[in-house]
């Protein structure tokens, strides 16, 4: 699943509530959902990792890393997944 680069998907954006937040590298204040800047780091995400398989809809799927399958998020941030592997492009 490829999704746009925006500014929710970076390493460095913090979010201040569901619209803006701050960018560590600017220290500006950035909407969430416009483009990345030139210093976007790609934060690791369940629709990135190769373990995930996606639901009937876009809004759920599964994680394939245990036996139970678990429900999860596409947009839920993996960075202390212990089982995350990107996804080839």
């Amino acid at each position: 699943m490829t999704t746009p680069s925006r500014h929710m998907h970076c390493r460095n954006y913090a979010p201040i509530d569901a619209v803006k937040g701050i960018c560590h590298m600017t220290k500006e204040i950035v909407h969430a959902d416009d483009d990345a800047c030139p210093s976007f780091v790609r934060l690791p995400r369940c629709a990135e990792c190769k373990l995930y398989a996606a639901g009937a809809d876009d809004y759920v799927g599964v994680c394939s890393a245990t036996s139970n399958r678990p429900m999860t998020y596409p947009d839920l941030v993996a960075v202390t997944c212990e089982w995350f592997e990107w996804r080839s492009a």
